[in-house]
């Protein structure tokens, strides 16, 4: 049997590994707003590619973004895949934006973490893992975000089930860690980092990974 070990060790450990991780790549928070719907179902280079589009073309602000038409935008944004549906989710973002706050930003952003997250999840084509990145990494609020890498770790871990929901993982964190948004920021990141790294969904490299003896699907494998 496993070691038992929190998610506050879980944490240290990444972090003595990997280092800091300086996540989210972006140069303002509408970036990250784009950059958290292109990523949808998508590799970070393909989204990194179709923002290269978007700032050499000057379009990185929403008052620009809200000009374009919708078929040059989905033009712009091929690289990211599902080119057209994420145009079509970034215009409905705008067309709420421009509606309901002026195009205003900074307004927006402002609003307290549950109305900002019940707005964003009352758009088509935002869902809780892109909304939450929003309220993250682009309005500072001090929530988890939660993803594949999450799930696949922390089921690994045998801390949680393969089927566990959106919102009792994200428990898991927000009723274990001090709610700090760069402290969440990092942790996810790490996350990240190590389910692409090491904890990898096909042939992970268990022998290698730094949670190994608390992990039980690292032990049942050597067991095997």
């Amino acid at each position: 049997m496993p070691k038992a070990i929190t998610v506050q060790q879980i944490y240290d450990r990444l972090l003595s590994h990997y280092g800091h991780q300086d996540w989210w790549p972006a140069d303002s928070p509408f970036e990250v707003i784009v950059g958290a719907i292109l990523t949808q179902n998508t590799a970070w280079t393909n989204v990194e590619k179709a923002l290269a589009n978007l700032k050499f073309e000057k379009l990185l602000t929403p008052k620009k973004l809200a000009r374009v038409s919708l078929p040059k935008l989905a033009t712009l944004i091929r690289p990211a895949g599902y080119y057209n549906q994420k145009a079509k989710k970034l215009k409905i973002f705008l067309d709420y934006l421009s509606a309901e706050y002026g195009l205003n930003l900074e307004r927006f952003l402002r609003l307290p973490t549950e109305r900002l997250r019940e707005e964003l999840l009352s758009l088509w084509g935002i869902g809780e893992e892109t909304a939450d990145s929003i309220c993250l990494y682009a309005a500072n609020k001090p929530i988890f975000v939660v993803d594949a890498y999450t799930v696949r770790v922390f089921s690994r871990m045998g801390l949680v089930s393969e089927d566990i929901s959106y919102a009792a993982l994200q428990t898991l964190f927000m009723s274990n860690l001090k709610h700090d948004a760069r402290f969440f920021n990092e942790y996810h990141a790490l996350i990240v980092m190590h389910g692409k790294l090491t904890c990898r969904k096909r042939e992970p490299l268990c022998t290698a990974c730094l949670l190994q003896k608390n992990c039980a699907y690292s032990n049942r494998q050597s067991i095997s």
